[in-house]
């Protein structure tokens, strides 16, 4: 279409809309293009419940969406045939049954950069602007609420804000000075929390090998990680660092520990084998033999037990059904395992008592404390006799407990031992007082009616008189003795 000049001149001027022209000042194109960013954004800020709110224009400035729009946009596809009337029809009654609220936003302003009367105002004084709602609210947040995503923080305040619990990103100390300076600022605030979060951001960001060598002149990090591995159960880089350090003794405890790990009672056997041969002390070392040697025969006599037990031809385990396996328990348990099972059993055998107390050199005392708590259990009254018999060399027999009478005589009475059985034990106790409590206690009348009698001590008897049932025997035993006139009473 050919126009002169004139007619070029008149039709821009007649225009609404502004041709482009390299005349145009500076500020006009770069506030279009602030302009064309904001809508380009204004996408990603106004919410899917606000879509309605917006009014669409076309290139000829008419709104999109109304109804002349949808005229002009379908007449060329469909505004010839019937279906595409018909669809026209349809789409014009669909927006008008739709109630539209009055527009604030005019985008053909916007990239104009002015506003019309009675529109919102343009981009960069919406945004300057408070309104009801703010579509971008940070805004107009102070700078000091991002310094903690902007790593504004110094050493100091960095390490505050870990003592506090605030989030404070450690990401921004990247050389290796940063870092050491970091923790030793942690390590003068004397806090273990801080601490350990450094060394856990170290751990993450140094390799081992500068991580230990900076650790081993910085002896409290060191502690502090060495505690923090141990509690994560980080064993494998804590043996690298114990052999980094040479630290033979505790590299070697570190490996033992892991059998821990190891549930299958063969392969733990095997695991405690090859703990045998490492450098530790003489203590430990004897206390790892031991371990592997009452796990051994842990599995021998589990084995045997569990075939006796299921074939059903001994009565112990017919009476007393075992409740747990033996596998991995502690040695005193093993003991009086061993004790309850296999008590009159040969010292030939792995389950034999007395083959287990030579083996491991268990104290008599343990011994006899743990036998006696078997037996009585079973209220095997005879073995518990036997125990504390001993002959000496002319063959007279004597009552010995390493772990004194008193104690026998409570364990006894906890496994509901007899009247007669306890008397016999309490009269075995040395001490006057103690016998005279522990009869009293455990109501052995006999025991101390004939320790008053001894004492001569005629008021604690009168007053154990009231004590028993009136008419028994214990009764007519006291009013003897005290009607006897060869008693001579001190009080």
């Amino acid at each position: 279409m050919n126009r002169t000049k004139g007619d070029e001149e008149e039709y821009w001027n007649s225009s609404k809309f502004k041709a482009f022209t390299f005349d145009d000042e500076d500020d006009e194109l770069s506030q279009l293009k602030e302009s064309k960013r904001a809508v380009n954004s204004l996408r990603d800020i106004v919410d899917d419940d606000d879509d309605d709110d917006l009014e669409r224009v076309s290139w000829t400035g008419e709104p999109v969406g109304s109804i002349s729009w949808s005229i002009k946009e379908t007449a060329g596809s469909s505004g010839s045939t019937p279906e595409g009337r018909e669809q026209l029809k349809g789409r014009n009654s669909f927006y008008t049954q739709l109630p539209k609220p009055p527009s604030t936003y005019s985008l053909s302003s916007f990239f104009r950069g002015r506003t019309r009367p009675g529109s919102f105002q343009s981009l960069s004084d919406a945004l300057s602007d408070t309104p009801a709602k703010s579509y971008a609210p940070e805004l107009g947040r102070p700078k000091g609420e991002y310094r903690d995503y902007s790593n504004d923080w110094s050493l100091s305040d960095t390490v505050q804000r870990l003592r506090r619990g605030k989030v404070c990103s450690l990401e921004r100390f990247r050389s290796l000075q940063d870092k050491l300076q970091l923790l030793e600022e942690a390590v003068s605030m004397h806090d273990g929390n801080v601490i350990t979060a450094v060394l856990i951001f170290l751990k993450r960001t140094l390799s081992k090998e500068i991580l230990f060598r900076e650790l081993e002149v910085r002896q409290v990090a060191l502690r502090h990680l060495i505690h923090f591995l141990k509690e994560i159960g980080d064993q494998k880089l804590l043996l690298d660092l114990f052999r980094f350090l040479d630290r033979a003794e505790e590299l070697a405890l570190s490996h033992y520990r892991e059998h821990l790990n190891i549930q299958d009672p063969e392969k733990r056997k095997e695991f405690l084998k090859t703990c045998i041969g490492l450098p530790f002390s003489a203590e430990d070392a004897a206390h790892v033999q031991d371990h592997y040697t009452l796990l051994e025969r842990q599995i021998i006599i589990e084995a045997n037990d569990r075939h006796l037990e299921s074939s059903g031809q001994t009565d112990i385990f017919r009476k007393h059904p075992r409740k747990a396996s033996i596998l991995n328990m502690p040695l005193v348990t093993t003991l009086f395992y061993a004790c309850f099972y296999h008590y009159t059993e040969s010292e030939g055998t792995f389950s034999s008592p007395i083959n287990l107390k030579k083996t491991f050199k268990i104290p008599d005392k343990q011994y006899v404390l743990t036998a006696l708590a078997a037996r009585a259990k079973l209220r095997a009254w005879n073995d518990v006799d036997a125990l504390f018999t001993t002959k000496n060399w002319l063959g007279y027999t004597k009552k010995r407990a390493p772990i004194g009478f008193h104690r026998v005589v409570e364990i006894l009475h906890k496994n509901s031992a007899p009247v007669q059985i306890l008397q016999e034990y309490v009269n075995l106790v040395e001490d006057v007082d103690t016998k005279l409590n522990l009869a009293t206690k455990f109501k052995c009348h006999d025991v101390v009616i004939d320790t008053c009698r001894d004492l001569k001590d005629r008021q604690q008897l009168l007053a154990y008189r009231s004590k028993v049932d009136k008419g028994s025997a214990e009764e007519e035993k006291i009013d003897a003795i005290l009607s006897s006139s060869q008693i001579r009473w001190k009080n």
